[in-house]
């Protein structure tokens, strides 16, 4: 009997625990949505490169709650942001790739030793990871589509890029390295930031909801 009733705490315990995940899960990916609208365009960088703080909650996620849960965030935010997508869903592939990365490798390091300099590895390797991610899809995935099936031309999007007063981009080599290295390595940079001088006053609370 003893065993028997030993076995179903666990399995309650277990389960508790499972929805306690999943709901704090889904209360940061609301939050993650909200602040994914709030984007804002900053200087130097075309108007089809917008800033936002919506991966906090996803990396908020990912240390918390481990880096299945900072994944998950990403792809429902991506999934949730679609109806209002203006690129065709290639812009929510790219925050889920791009933002995934981040989260899945800051937060593969932090779960290993959990000090605000471990964080601070983690944060800077997946800012590096993210950025290299966002390099190779706007090469190879997301230049071509707007390229060969929008009909966009290159000389079109290096027009947006030297209209917004960036005159250091002239051809396919310049834009990956003076607009989407930089603005990823900004992105990544404020958001580490944040996230220093967030996580461990937040960390009880989301502990313990």
């Amino acid at each position: 009997m003893n065993k028997i009733n030993s076995t179903q705490a666990k399995s309650m315990t277990n389960s508790r625990a499972r929805n306690l995940w999943i709901a704090k899960t889904g209360i940061l990916t609301a939050l993650s949505v909200i602040l994914m609208y709030l984007e804002f365009p900053i200087p130097l960088m075309p108007v089809f490169l917008k800033f936002d703080f919506a991966d906090i909650p996803a990396l908020l996620a990912s240390f918390s709650l481990g880096p299945g849960s900072g994944v998950l965030v990403q792809f429902l935010r991506n999934l949730l942001h679609l109806p209002a997508s203006q690129t065709f869903y290639t812009g929510e592939l790219a925050n889920f790739l791009v933002g995934g990365s981040l989260v899945l490798v800051a937060g593969l390091i932090y779960r290993r030793k959990k000090t605000k300099r471990q964080a601070m590895l983690a944060l800077t390797m997946g800012g590096l990871v993210m950025t290299v991610v966002a390099v190779a899809f706007n090469y190879f995935i997301n230049i071509p589509f707007y390229i060969k099936v929008m009909n966009l031309p290159l000389e079109g999007i290096i027009g947006m890029v030297q209209a917004a007063g960036n005159g250091l981009v002239h051809d396919l080599f310049t834009l990956l390295l003076f607009v989407f290295v930089p603005f990823n390595i900004f992105k990544a940079l404020v958001v580490s930031i944040v996230m220093l001088l967030i996580y461990k006053k937040l960390s009880p609370l989301l502990h313990k909801i």
